[in-house]
């Protein structure tokens, strides 16, 4: 049985999500917390989770702290972050933090299970993020492979994108025209068959462009 904690300050819409969860084959809720206080206290008793569902906007100490203290403490505990938003650069913090990927809290069931399982499995959950071939490839890349696809300027702006800066942002940081980027970012959704800045996020931090 695959063990789950539910860290959520909502908590009707917790309760509803732990109900949906233990519905599923293979997986149980053993933690429901608050915030991220509530969940450390009770791995005292519980013990660990196998994947850590994080709500991202909590009182106390907030989804992008928990991911931060069950990175350093914990590494094991997969991590996944729980949005009523899709929200990049937030998301892209979670990512920063340790999260191996995001669900939107009114996702179907379908979705909750695919995406428990490809984390428990595959270690990370990339939804609508990535095209299906890019799922598929869970290789990892080399640097000689990188550079073979991407031009210098490319490779910079995509550690870029895991930074929590706007594009205006990375614009100034690299000394180029706000157009210069939009360039570069198409360029690589194109490349990297991705469609999203979270995605291009996530490719980096898969193929260790962006050490965490």
């Amino acid at each position: 049985m695959i063990k789950i904690a539910l860290v959520d300050d909502h908590v009707v819409l917790r309760k509803s999500l732990a109900v949906l969860i233990n519905m599923l084959q293979d997986f149980k809720v053993t933690i429901e917390a608050g915030n991220g206080e509530e969940f450390i206290e009770q791995l005292k008793e519980k013990g660990l989770p196998d994947i850590a569902l994080l709500d991202i906007t909590m009182p106390v100490m907030d989804g992008v702290e928990t991911a931060r203290w069950i990175k350093q403490h914990h590494p094991q505990v997969k991590v996944v972050a729980l949005s009523m938003i899709k929200n990049d650069l937030v998301v892209i913090r979670m990512l920063k933090n340790g999260a191996r990927g995001y669900i939107l809290k009114d996702c179907e069931p379908e979705e909750l299970r695919d995406a428990l399982h490809h984390v428990y499995e595959k270690g990370y959950y990339y939804n609508e993020l990535l095209t299906p071939r890019m799922k598929a490839n869970d290789k990892y890349i080399s640097e000689e492979g990188l550079r073979s696809m991407m031009n210098e300027k490319e490779l910079a702006f995509l550690r870029w994108t895991c930074t929590d800066k706007t594009y205006k942002e990375i614009a100034d940081e690299m000394g180029v025209s706000v157009r210069t980027v939009d360039g570069y970012r198409d360029a690589l959704f194109q490349k990297l068959n991705v469609t999203t800045r979270v995605g291009l996020a996530i490719y980096a931090i898969r193929n260790g462009i962006v050490v965490l």
